[in-house]
């Protein structure tokens, strides 16, 4: 009887911890301001990388724990290529896109106006150069060569933010993203012995507005 009285409860526990659980949708503006990586080459030396831009993108997340969520993000940057050098800077269209999942852990949301989180988290960014290619040489075109092309790559996610209650069920969030990727060598190609730097930094301020229920 005892053992009956104990799962019951254990049963009655875990449906209200299913049932306390809550979703929360979203969606955020900001902005994607990447790192320039260094080129080597005996004809001398360029930056090279992708173009700050504007940010957009949504995430649903679910409140498991008192201090812990996590939450499935998608977001779309758009940001041009560049390849620069003696004053020189030459363009290409291009834009990336990031989807993520990211556990976060945060001051108790319990009676609070403001919480306080951390995130980490990892998924994929794949960058595409959009522009169209021309035939001719251009003067940085000896560092490299930007491209009509996709790439996929492996990209981490870390972050901090505040989250603010506007209603019961509505929210401000404000918040700061590094997402961080290696050099997408196939979108902005090395030219015959010149070297890039290998890793990229996705710096990306955004603010949010998410309904919970």
């Amino acid at each position: 009887m005892r053992r009956i009285a104990f799962t019951l409860s254990f049963l009655a526990a875990a449906a209200v911890s299913c049932f306390a659980q809550q979703w929360e949708f979203g969606g955020m503006g900001g902005g994607g301001f990447l790192s320039n990586v260094n080129v080597s080459s005996p004809l001398g030396a360029a930056t090279t990388g992708f173009a700050t831009g504007p940010a957009l993108g949504g995430f649903v997340g679910q409140n498991l724990y008192p201090h812990w969520s996590g939450e499935l993000r998608y977001g779309y940057l758009l940001s041009g290529l560049h390849i620069s050098s003696g004053g020189v800077n030459e363009t290409f269209a291009g834009h990336a896109q990031v989807l993520h999942y990211d556990l976060l852990w945060h001051t108790n949301r319990k009676g609070s106006r403001v919480q306080a989180f951390v995130a980490v988290g990892g998924g994929m960014k794949i960058f595409s150069g959009t522009g169209q290619e021309a035939a001719y040489l251009g003067p940085n075109d000896k560092f490299g060569a930007m491209t009509a092309t996709r790439q996929l790559k492996p990209m981490a996610s870390v972050g901090a933010g505040l989250r603010f209650s506007l209603t019961s069920r509505v929210f401000l969030r404000t918040e700061f993203r590094d997402y961080i990727t290696a050099f997408p060598t196939q979108v902005i190609a090395p030219a015959a012995n010149a070297k890039f730097g290998s890793l990229l930094h996705d710096f990306v301020p955004m603010v949010s507005v998410s309904y919970e229920r």
